[in-house]
């Protein structure tokens, strides 16, 4: 099966590529900035009065940003990969990683932060790739339980290494600014394949190079 399709058939692509605006059924520029309008009249307000009149326009603007994952392809970011190591195969951990999501139920903030690594097999890839296929997920609508999957397993089935972990560990606002009103608690996932899930020294090592203690 070619790469692409197999990694399509095993990732829960739940964000294809948007078409343009006006094809396809998508809404037009227009259309959502009316859209705003009319949230902005749901809630009481006057979308015309001076302190809103740009109003709709700023929100599509950062919606463009909060969703540009939907226009971002994993595995192409994935694809640029080095092969000329000296033969080095030991874990690669990129921790700390920031990012901002948006909980699919609610639409609100997710923020939290990332920690990735791999056993290389035949092949590396530069680091910043690897944050750009974390923010590639977080900047859709998410559960976080799928954007850890989706995370370890795109660089899996894409480099195709020894094993792959993913650590999230982030704060929801759909549970700290509304309903149980939690603030600070924080919820953490992980995800282990290959090697990492088979041995457990080695996802102490992991834990502890991410600096997440034992």
């Amino acid at each position: 099966m070619p790469e692409r399709s197999r990694f399509a058939a095993l990732v829960d692509a739940t964000a294809p590529k948007l078409a343009d605006p006006g094809q396809d059924g998508r809404p037009t520029q227009a259309e959502a900035e009316d859209a705003v309008r009319t949230l902005l009249r749901w809630a009481g307000e006057d979308p015309y009065r001076e302190g809103l009149l740009d109003t709709p326009r700023r929100v599509v603007k950062a919606y463009g940003e909060f969703f540009g994952g939907y226009g971002t392809d994993p595995v192409e970011l994935l694809q640029r990969v080095f092969e000329e190591t000296d033969g080095y195969d030991e874990m690669v951990v990129l921790r700390d990683v920031d990012f901002e999501s948006h909980c699919e139920h609610h639409m609100v903030p997710i923020v939290g932060r990332a920690h990735v690594g791999y056993l290389p097999g035949r092949r590396v890839v530069g680091i910043s790739k690897l944050a750009r296929v974390v923010d590639a997920f977080a900047h859709r609508l998410q559960i976080q339980e799928r954007m850890t999957a989706q995370i370890a397993n795109a660089i899996h089935h894409v480099l195709e290494p020894r094993g792959v972990a993913v650590v999230i560990a982030s704060q929801h606002h759909c549970m700290t600014t509304r309903g149980v009103r939690k603030v600070g608690a924080a919820m953490v996932t992980s995800r282990m394949l290959g090697a990492f899930r088979d041995d457990v020294q080695l996802r102490r090592e992991f834990h502890a190079l991410a600096g997440l203690g034992d």
